[in-house]
């Protein structure tokens, strides 16, 4: 996977535009120092996770599990497939079958869709790249530095106007009426080519919308109010990771966490069709490691 050379910094971290939601722990607003480091300048696409199937014949747990999350508009399954829909976000459907190779369902394939993020990654399946990669997943903090491509302060990876302003979409999100309709401005119902819109500063792509990211910490809502100076490493312990960026799902009325300083959670087991990873390098110190 291509690289970008981040430079080392100093940033404020969290939420500084008011739009974080309750809970999620974006506050308070803390002054983080980050060594230099190299990041995917995409999430690992699928032509790529499938070079890292091939070459171990990993099963992701998905496939272990039998079955995975599908967004009900992106089914490619029969109805006997169907396990489940949670209650609570009735758009979500257990499909058996469902997985990285098959992300609609048993139907599905990624014919065409090389280019476009590997999803149905489970944290524990993004660790298992890691390691025949050589690479590790970003710290929180070090995936929202990247994410801003220089801009202290400002809301999205290219400012703060909102992704569609001017007719010219800038990320990968939901345009209509959340989870019926989507207009499709931007051409894509569910993920976008990694090497979609423009690049940020520093030559990051989709660092929002698009799909969620795997970083490497646990999640603690109250994090920030404790959070090292220098490099902070995320929580010693914890049963969840931390999601970072927003997917093709978010829109303003429903999820407006594809923002630079928005999180989320998930437990390392789970996979969805709209999260996937990108990973960092070893500096010489963890390579020794």
């Amino acid at each position: 996977m291509p690289q970008v050379r981040i430079p080392a910094g100093v940033f404020v971290m969290g939420d500084s535009s008011g739009d974080r939601n309750p809970g999620d722990g974006e506050s308070p607003l803390h002054e983080v120092a980050i060594d230099t480091f190299s990041i995917d300048a995409t999430t690992v696409t699928n032509e790529e996770f499938a070079r890292f199937v091939a070459a171990t014949g990993y099963r992701t747990e998905a496939e272990r599990f039998g079955f995975s999350a599908v967004f009900h508009l992106a089914l490619a399954a029969s109805p006997a497939d169907i396990l489940g829909q949670p209650p609570g976000t009735p758009w979500w459907l257990g499909v058996r079958g469902a997985d990285w190779a098959h992300p609609g369902g048993p139907k599905s394939s990624l014919e065409g869709l090389g280019e476009h993020p590997a999803v149905h990654v489970s944290w524990n399946d993004a660790q298992a790249y890691c390691a025949w990669a050589g690479r590790r997943l970003p710290t929180e903090a070090e995936w929202e530095y990247a994410a801003r491509g220089g801009l202290g302060g400002a809301k999205y990876p290219w400012g703060d106007d909102e992704p569609g302003v001017g007719g010219a979409w800038r990320a990968n999100i939901w345009q209509g009426e959340f989870p019926r309709t989507n207009s499709l401005d931007d051409g894509y119902l569910t993920t976008a080519p990694a090497r979609s819109y423009e690049p940020n500063g520093f030559g990051l792509w989709q660092c929002v919308g698009n799909v969620w990211e795997w970083c490497a910490d646990a999640f603690d809502a109250a994090y920030y109010g404790a959070s090292p100076a220098s490099n902070p490493p995320g929580p010693a312990a914890g049963d969840v990771r931390v999601l970072r960026g927003g997917s093709y799902l978010c829109h303003i009325s429903y999820c407006n966490r594809y923002r630079n300083s928005a999180r989320s959670q998930n437990t390392p087991d789970s996979s969805m069709g709209n999260a996937g990873f990108r990973t960092v390098s070893l500096d010489a110190h963890e390579m020794r490691r």
